[in-house]
């Protein structure tokens, strides 16, 4: 299944029962070289106004860029949806933020809507598993 994650902030560790604890935890932020990134430019200009019309527009050219990796490359795509067929496979942002407070104006809910669109067959959650600070005394 395909599935989204909040990356802890810095130190940070998620408590011993978290659900991506169990699945393969994949980074995708601007910073990385995955093929669900997105653009630093494309993140900068959306949090500079976050409002529902750059939502819209970070979303269509967000489509854009990944269907442009999509047919140049189809290669790693499919790898992340074979891996996902057969294990929980979460992508991970920092989102939600104070800037950005609603988890569904991230990238990787439209980087598991896009792969979703490109294997139908794909079992999605669209929903993030949010980072929580483990109980004092815990690990």
């Amino acid at each position: 299944m395909l599935r989204r994650y909040q990356i802890p902030p810095m130190y940070g560790r998620f408590p011993p029962d978290h659900p991506a604890l169990n699945g393969i935890r994949q980074k995708t932020t601007f910073k990385t070289q995955h093929c669900l990134r997105p653009t630093k430019d494309l993140v900068d200009e959306y949090l500079a106004h976050v409002t529902e019309a750059a939502w819209r527009k970070y979303e269509r050219l967000y489509f854009r860029i990944l269907e442009a990796r999509f047919l140049e490359s189809r290669e790693p795509f499919d790898k992340l949806a074979a891996v996902a067929g057969v294990k929980d496979l979460f992508l991970g942002c920092y989102c939600p933020t104070e800037t950005n407070p609603d988890p569904d104006h991230c990238h990787t809910f439209l980087a598991v809507r896009f792969m979703k669109e490109k294997y139908p067959e794909l079992e999605v959650d669209l929903n993030v598993v949010r980072y929580t600070p483990p109980a004092p005394g815990v690990l």
